[in-house]
């Protein structure tokens, strides 16, 4: 039994799951983040090559 009370008592796992937590949130955060960046990133990229591809019209210079 008293091993049971023992084992209820330590908390020792406690900071381990708290840690762990707060991993869990940062790396969702982070791959959040690079979903949206990589999105943003690919349309100015097909923007771009739509520019160099002549496809666009509306980025092409002015003459004079």
């Amino acid at each position: 039994m008293s091993i049971l009370k023992n084992f209820l008592r330590d908390e020792a796992g406690a900071s381990a799951a708290e840690y762990a937590l707060i991993l869990a949130i940062v790396g969702a955060a982070i791959v959040l983040g690079a979903i949206a960046l990589g999105g943003a990133i690919g349309d100015e990229m097909d923007s771009a090559a739509d520019c160099i591809d002549g496809t666009d019209t509306s980025c092409r210079p002015t003459t004079g």
